[in-house]
């Protein structure tokens, strides 16, 4: 049995949990998120707190158990305090911005790159060159990011490219003359 699974998850003072049929619905000042577990997990809210156990005894049940409670902790943290992923643009003439819902990405192509941001996420461009993804639902942050990530992956000899803040690019040395 999972050791993270067995914690029981504190719902702050201004958090809403509704839990109905394997569906957890968690309602914050930064937003709602809500996602259905698979029927091998029990999930109770009692006494402020939400406690998730193995609905049956087998090996999926016992993995499904921790993971439901981790998703389920990172669900009513992303309400309280939300996710946010940064994004840096390298390359000479590489830019971003943001117009309405849709993010504009030059980034050395010979069109411009148009990117709809999904419901529920916040991106905003500084300095044309740092983007910041932020949200309440860890999983769609993170798929923002990479996907905005993708268009251009920081390639290894210049290090142009689209990076996540930190990301180290091991660089290679160029072709030499003989």
């Amino acid at each position: 049995m999972s050791r993270i699974g067995k914690l029981p998850i504190a719902i702050p003072a201004k958090v809403k949990v509704s839990i109905k049929d394997g569906t957890v619905l968690v309602e914050g000042p930064k937003g709602k998120v809500q996602q259905t577990f698979n029927p091998a997990v029990k999930i109770e809210q009692a006494d402020g707190k939400i406690v998730v156990t193995p609905a049956v005894e087998t090996r999926f049940a016992n993995a499904m158990h921790g993971t439901a409670r981790s998703v389920i902790n990172g669900m009513v943290i992303g309400v309280v305090e939300g996710y946010t992923k940064d994004l840096e643009i390298q390359g000479v003439g590489f830019k971003a911005a943001v117009v309405g819902k849709v993010v504009d990405l030059a980034l050395g192509y010979s069109h411009p790159i148009k990117y709809d941001i999904p419901e529920g996420i916040k991106v905003t461009v500084v300095e044309q060159t740092k983007v910041k993804v932020e949200g309440c639902n860890k999983q769609l942050v993170g798929k923002v990011a990479t996907e905005i990530r993708a268009f251009y992956p920081p390639e290894p000899y210049k290090g142009k490219g689209v990076r996540l803040v930190g990301e180290r690019v091991r660089r290679k040395e160029g072709k030499t003359v003989a």
